[in-house]
């Protein structure tokens, strides 16, 4: 006895085109809008690592018991020294970290009105405002004698 083929189920061509049709419009009203917002994503995310990296060497500061300087090498780059004999320079022993920020926030650039130096106390040595910014507009860093860090 011959058994009875069962229809398949599946989906017709005309069903295909017209979700991929649907699809494509969405996507065409979607991406406009998402890469108007990606500057100011990389903005924020640029100023969230700058911040911590900040709040972290002031940390390192207390915790260490000697100055932390921030050096500002360009418009992308900013290098962290745990200065141990205070003379401002990189010497043998002293740890550094240098940081890029177009390595994650390729348009983002900073300027800085002055070098941060934390003391074991965990004040700053003058007042500093470190700006990023890009085509979504500016951000500001403020760095506090008392060192308290702060985002304007």
């Amino acid at each position: 006895m011959r058994r009875a083929l069962k229809p398949t189920a599946g989906f017709s061509l005309l069903g295909q085109l017209l979700t991929l049709t649907l699809a494509g419009i969405m996507l065409a009203i979607a991406v406009p809008g998402y890469l108007k917002v990606m500057p100011r994503h990389r903005l924020n995310g640029a100023v969230r690592q700058l911040t911590g990296d900040l709040m972290w060497t002031r940390m390192k500061a207390i915790q260490r018991n000697n100055r932390h300087r921030v050096f500002f090498l360009d418009d992308h780059q900013y290098r962290i020294l745990d200065d141990a004999d205070n003379d401002g320079a990189v010497d043998p022993g002293e740890w550094t970290v240098t940081r890029d920020l177009r390595a994650d926030y390729g348009d983002v650039v900073i300027s800085s009105t002055n070098n941060p130096i934390f003391s074991p106390r965990g004040t700053a040595s003058s007042l500093a405002t470190i700006t990023l910014a890009n085509d979504a507009g500016a951000k500001r860093i403020s760095i506090s004698i008392a060192g308290r860090v702060r985002v304007r």
